[in-house]
């Protein structure tokens, strides 16, 4: 016969097991998390500097086409600023943010099950 003691110990374990896998479950899911963040932050800082260099480089081809040495960095700045109206105009539009916010969703909190998926494949 079990004694009661015995049978504490024994769920005291378990319940200590199960919390302490949680624990694991939930640094992992972090990490990932973390991950990820940090990938999408070199992603824009890489993004950011190909698209500085590529405007620099179109301002200064169309600088020499146009013979004027401000005319192509005009010509891209209003061109910019076109894409931030743009952008201002459409900043409450419920598509475009649940567009964005399904985005973000799929890259920085993607399922377990997504991650599960691709360590099986």
């Amino acid at each position: 016969m079990l004694k009661v003691g015995e049978i504490i110990q024994t769920v005291k374990g378990i319940v200590e097991t199960r919390i302490d896998l949680v624990k694991y479950e939930i640094q992992d899911e972090f990490l990932g998390v973390l991950a990820r963040l940090i990938l999408l932050v070199m992603i824009g800082s890489i993004t950011l500097l190909v698209l500085l260099f590529l405007s620099l480089s179109t301002a200064f081809y169309l600088s020499s086409v146009t013979g004027q040495p401000f005319m192509g960095f005009l010509l891209v700045s209003l061109f910019y600023m076109l894409i931030l109206f743009g952008l201002f105009y459409t900043r409450y539009s419920k598509r475009v943010q649940s567009k964005i916010q399904l985005a973000l969703r799929n890259f920085i909190l993607r399922n377990r099950k997504d991650s599960d998926d691709e360590q099986e494949g």
